[in-house]
């Protein structure tokens, strides 16, 4: 009997979904996501690679981009064994401790995700605004202290978060609608009161990305009456130009990150393969999109990989 009450009020485990409906045929689905993978994985990877390699690119503007890269990859390897596992070998069985660590590293890194774009909006806004005292203001030190700043402000509201959701208690199905562990997801299947959980994590929220996100919009409407004071045109398309790669990221992090939210929030009645689709968007396309984006509309990024590969061929 007290096996049983264990079993129920504090789960051994969860149970992931991979494509609901579609269970016959995850061997056939497991392939784009390989694909999505490998290209999240390499790209974000060769980033890194040849920032920290070429000279050239030891910059603010590219230190940022390395944050974001690693941010990216952190995602990416979050989910990677648990996805994969569940369309290769149907293994949707995780602990519950193993399902608080997974949320540590997905909202962790997604949070600290929003905090680079956050600072690389800065960096654009200093650049275009202030060129002159740039160098004085982005120095290495700087660059660093942001840098740790960012991993401190993405992990530690997260635990007192996560603890609160190991004093609830499990009683109904213990079935995830995800093939990774979400902190809503999770806390829908409690059977107790989680009005504290629900108001902290909103409040975790609306203080990283909602914050971030308006801060950004701030960052680029200064950045906008700047650009249009300028009376060259080239200029002021080269200035546009430079911020049109860090839209880019802020577009393909947010949007699916709020059809996610709004999901869980209000689409308690939606199919679950509504749930399953965005939030395997919200998780994979900014890894895999970001390298694209950079790679194909910043010169110097394409110029340093066209350079790691012909050195790689010769």
């Amino acid at each position: 009997m007290l096996f049983f009450n264990q079993s129920i009020f504090y789960p051994a485990v969860f149970f992931l979904t991979g494509i609901p409906g579609l269970e016959g045929s995850h061997a056939w689905f497991s392939i784009p996501f390989c694909c999505l993978y490998t290209i999240a994985i390499s790209g974000n990877g060769m980033i890194l690679f040849v920032i920290i390699t070429e000279s050239s690119l030891h910059e603010p503007m590219y230190y940022f981009l390395s944050m974001l890269s690693f941010t990216d990859l952190g995602l990416c390897l979050s989910t990677l064994v648990t996805m994969l596992g569940i369309f290769w070998f149907n293994a949707r069985e995780i602990s519950f401790d193993s399902c608080i660590a997974q949320m540590f590293f997905i909202h962790g890194f997604t949070f600290m995700e929003s905090s680079v774009l956050l600072v690389m909006a800065l960096d654009r806004f200093i650049a275009i605004c202030n060129p002159l005292r740039y160098a004085m203001i982005l120095t290495n030190s700087r660059i660093i202290k942001v840098g740790i700043a960012i991993v401190i402000r993405g992990t530690t509201a997260l635990v007192p978060l996560l603890l609160l959701l190991k004093r609830l208690t499990f009683c109904r199905s213990h079935v995830l609608h995800h093939s990774y562990c979400f902190h809503p997801d999770v806390m829908k299947l409690s059977c107790t009161d989680t009005k504290i959980n629900s108001a902290f994590g909103l409040a975790i929220v609306i203080s990283t990305a909602g914050l971030d996100s308006v801060l950004i919009l701030l960052s680029y409407v200064l950045i906008i009456h700047s650009v249009l004071c300028i009376a060259s045109r080239e200029e002021r398309k080269k200035a546009f130009g430079t911020c049109i790669s860090h839209l880019s990221a802020v577009a393909i992090f947010y949007i699916p990150m709020i059809s996610l939210s709004l999901v869980h929030r209000f689409g308690k009645h939606a199919p679950p393969l509504v749930h399953t689709l965005i939030a395997n968007v919200y998780l994979l396309i900014p890894p895999v999109m970001n390298p694209i984006i950079y790679s194909v509309k910043t010169k110097q990024i394409r110029k340093a990989v066209h350079k790691v590969f012909l050195s790689k061929l010769t």
